[in-house]
C-alpha cells in the first residue's frame, strides 16, 4: 500500500515540476498592461461596444469610467440596452449628461434575440453594426460591470499600434473583498492562466489563444477578416472563441513564401496561406470588475455556468478532470497526513514537497490580489471545490440547465 501511495505522490510531484518548468510560466503575473507605458504616436478612431441587460446598479460607475477615459483620439461609446427592465438606458443617459458628454454616448435598443445567438453576442453584434457607421479603426468590447482606469484605453491602443496586434485584451482585476472571494477568485485566475498560459497566448508561433471578455480591443479589419461576431454567435466562452478565431486565421487568405508555408513544392514561389492574427493577453491591476461574488453560491454559479463548456462537453475529458485534479492537488496534503500517521517519512516528505511546490506556484496570484499568504496553502481545498463545481456544470448541462445567465439558458454546445 505504501508503495502505491508513494508512486502516486511521485507522479503528482513530477506533474508539478513539469508545470512549473515547462508550462509557459503560467504561474507568473508579469504579463501586465500597466508595464507598457510609452508614447502614443497615432490616434486611431475607437468605438466601445457595451452590452447591458439589467445593469442599472452598476452602469453609473462603469459607464462613467468609459466616458472619462483620457484617450486623446476620437472615442465613442455604443451601449446596447438588451431589453432591460430596470431602466438601464435611462441611467446611462443620465450619466452621460452628468459628465458633460452626451454626444459621445449612443444608446441602442436591442432587438429580440434570434435563434442561434447567445444574448450577449447578439447585443455586441448590434452595437458593432451601429458603430461601424463611424468607420472605427478599433472596437473596444467591454462589459457593463467593468470600471476602467482612466488610462486603460490609451494603454490598450498603444499596445495594439506599437506591436501591430489585431487583438489586445486584459483580464481585469476581479473583486476580492469577502472571504469567499479571497478564497476562490484568485484561484479562478490561476486556473485560467494554467489553461491558457499568457506567454503562449502572446507568442504568435504558439496556437494557444485566449482573451478576457471584460476588456478586448480588436482591430476592425481583423474582425471583418474572420467574418464578424457571427462566427462565434453561439459561444458561451465568447472571449476565448474570438481570440481563437483571430489567431488561427479564419477568413481571408493572403500570399506567402515557402518559409511561411512548408508544403510549398517550389522555393521562392508565393502560395495562398491563412492570414493569422497577432494577439496579446495580460493582467490589469487598475481596471477592475464591479461584479460582487460575496457568497459561495454566486461563485459556484459563475463557474458552473461554463466549466463543462471549457471541457468541450466531453464526458471523457470530464472523467480525466475528476481523476486528474485530485491526483495533482489532493495527493500532496493527503500524503503528508498519511506519512505522519504511519511514520513513513518518505511519503510525508514527498507530500510536503509537492504541497510547497503548488503553494509556490499559487503565491504570485495571491500576492497580486493582496490576500493573506495562508490562502496559498489552501489550494488543495480550493481545487477540490472547483472540481465539484465542474461536475455540477456537467450535471446542469445534461439536465438542460447549462449556461444560465440573465434569465436565459443556453443548453446546447458551442458550434465553433
Amino acid at each position: 500500500m505504501d508503495v502505491i501511495v508513494l508512486g502516486l505522490m511521485l507522479l503528482s510531484l513530477t506533474i508539478w515540476l513539469v508545470l512549473l518548468g515547462f508550462w509557459g510560466q503560467f504561474w507568473r503575473t508579469d504579463q501586465q498592461l500597466e508595464f507598457t507605458e510609452t508614447q502614443l504616436e497615432s490616434l486611431p478612431v475607437v468605438c466601445a461596444v457595451v452590452p447591458a441587460r439589467n445593469e442599472a446598479e452598476l452602469i453609473p460607475t462603469s459607464l462613467r469610467s468609459l466616458l472619462l477615459q483620457d484617450y486623446p483620439g476620437s472615442f465613442n461609446v455604443f451601449l446596447v440596452d438588451d431589453r432591460s427592465t430596470d431602466r438601464t438606458a435611462n441611467f446611462a443617459e443620465g450619466v452621460a449628461h452628468a459628465v458633460g458628454k452626451p454626444e459621445q454616448l449612443h444608446i441602442i435598443s436591442g432587438a429580440s434575440l434570434p435563434p442561434g445567438w447567445s444574448g450577449k453576442l447578439w447585443a455586441v453584434e448590434q452595437g458593432i453594426k451601429s458603430a461601424s457607421l463611424l468607420a472605427p479603426d478599433y472596437f473596444l468590447l467591454t462589459d457593463a460591470d467593468i470600471e476602467h482606469d482612466p488610462g486603460n484605453l490609451r494603454r490598450l491602443v498603444k499596445k495594439a499600434v506599437q506591436e501591430d496586434l489585431d487583438l489586445v485584451s486584459v483580464m481585469v482585476r476581479l473583486r476580492c473583498e469577502s472571504f469567499w472571494e479571497k478564497l476562490l477568485i484568485p484561484a479562478f485566475v490561476f486556473f485560467f492562466q494554467k489553461l491558457y498560459p499568457f506567454r503562449w497566448v502572446n507568442n504568435p508561433n504558439n496556437p494557444t489563444a485566449a482573451a478576457a471578455g471584460g476588456s478586448i480591443l480588436i482591430r476592425r479589419e481583423a474582425l471583418e477578416r474572420i467574418g464578424g461576431i457571427q462566427v462565434i454567435r453561439q459561444a458561451l466562452i465568447d472571449d476565448c472563441a474570438l481570440a481563437k478565431a483571430v489567431k488561427r486565421g479564419t477568413g481571408d487568405w493572403g500570399l506567402g513564401t515557402r518559409e511561411e508555408f512548408s508544403q510549398s513544392p517550389v522555393p521562392n514561389t508565393q502560395y495562398q496561406i491563412p492570414i493569422k492574427g497577432r494577439i496579446w493577453l495580460g493582467l490589469s491591476s487598475l481596471t477592475r470588475s464591479l461584479r460582487p461574488y460575496d457568497s459561495l453560491a454566486t461563485i459556484w454559479d459563475m463557474v458552473a455556468r461554463t466549466a463543462y463548456t471549457q471541457l468541450n462537453y466531453s464526458p471523457l475529458i470530464l472523467l480525466g478532470t475528476l481523476v486528474g485534479m485530485p491526483l495533482i492537488y489532493l495527493t500532496p496534503p493527503v500524503c503528508v497526513i498519511l506519512g505522519a500517521v504511519s511514520s513513513n517519512w518518505a511519503i510525508a516528505f514527498t507530500g510536503l514537497l509537492g504541497w510547497l511546490l503548488m503553494t509556490f506556484a499559487y503565491y504570485p496570484t495571491i500576492r497580486f490580489y493582496k490576500c493573506s499568504v495562508w490562502f496559498a496553502f489552501s489550494l488543495p481545498a480550493i481545487a477540490f471545490i472547483y472540481t465539484l463545481m465542474t461536475l455540477d456544470s456537467a450535471l446542469r448541462h445534461w439536465q438542460g440547465r447549462g449556461g444560465a445567465w440573465k434569465g436565459r439558458v443556453y443548453p446546447n454546445p458551442d458550434n465553433l
